[in-house]
């Protein structure tokens, strides 16, 4: 009986890393900016600095109860460089950016957004990581995050929790 559920015990961590992984490795769509903060410029003038806006975001449901990953594309129309330096959300107690190399997850203290072009946090790639959750959430509900940036003021932005395997048609 012991071999059984030993057997039953590591087919579930497998499983759970698994899917864990999953949830690591696209981007997606259903994400909303609030209105008044879509616009990321700071204080320079139109045209001149950086003008940002956050969108094709979604959470995969996590598969742990206390991490998840996020993704959504960020997209400066401005004709300056800005950074994301830091993501927060009320769902959990802190927000990590991550990059993954190969099968290895690195966290990193930031990431570029070129002028005119974007940052696309996806999976396989950079992403951002919830650790110690508050509540595990479900798909269908929505996520608020809060992007801080070097130069920009912050933008708010919700994003969808998707199931654990959704994969955005691109």
């Amino acid at each position: 009986m012991r071999r059984g559920r030993r057997a039953s015990v590591v087919t579930a961590a497998a499983l759970s890393l698994a899917l864990g992984l999953a949830a690591c490795s696209g981007d997606g769509s259903g994400t909303r900016t609030k209105a008044g903060s879509g616009d990321g410029g700071g204080a320079a003038g139109p045209g001149s600095g950086p003008r940002l806006r956050a969108e094709a975001g979604f959470v995969p449901q996590p598969v742990m109860k206390d991490l998840a990953a996020g993704y959504l594309t960020v997209r400066n129309d401005g004709a300056a460089d800005d950074r994301l330096t830091a993501v927060s959300t009320d769902l959990a107690d802190d927000v990590t950016l991550h990059t993954t190399e190969g099968e290895r997850m690195r966290a990193v203290d930031g990431f570029d957004v070129p002028a005119g072009g974007e940052l696309a946090l996806a999976r396989g790639g950079a992403h951002l990581m919830l650790e110690k959750l508050d509540r595990r959430p479900e798909v269908g509900e929505k996520v608020s995050f809060v992007l801080h940036f070097a130069e920009s003021e912050p933008i708010e932005v919700e994003v969808p929790v998707q199931p654990t395997t959704y994969r955005p048609a691109e």
